[in-house]
């Protein structure tokens, strides 16, 4: 089994690195688009799912990411957690240090978003019964 942080962090940074061509396939439409969106993605989510410990993890996303880029997952889960706990835009802000715009991003994919928060989150609860 995946240890939990790394499929936080992977669902993050992979969101992270694909938006571009995520937004790309929005204004496109076609095979072709889908096969280069996949492309380049499909060899970093193998390099994800091959970690195997949450040490691995870390030394693997303290290679490739910046203390800055790791910051900015880390706390998108944490704006994720706190909305689905119910809390509004101003705890969510409190609580996490996120701005409006961070929050408002983090709710559209809980609500309209490809369900990797959603899986994240259910299986966070999971865990803690």
């Amino acid at each position: 089994m995946i240890n939990k942080n790394i499929a936080y962090l992977d669902l993050y940074f992979i969101e992270i690195v694909c938006y571009h061509t995520k937004e790309l396939k929005s204004h496109e439409s076609g095979d072709l688009m889908e096969k280069i969106k996949i492309r380049p993605c499909e060899g970093f989510y193998r390099a994800v799912l091959s970690l195997e410990t949450e040490e691995e993890c870390r030394k693997f996303f303290d290679d490739i990411c910046t203390i800055k880029e790791l910051q900015t997952i880390v706390q998108r889960l944490d704006v994720a957690r706190e909305l689905d706990n119910g809390a509004v835009y101003a705890q969510a802000s409190e609580a996490t240090g996120a701005s409006t715009a961070t929050i408002s991003r983090v709710n559209r994919c809980l609500l309209y978003g490809s369900g990797g928060y959603r899986i994240v989150l259910d299986r966070e609860k999971e865990e803690t019964k």
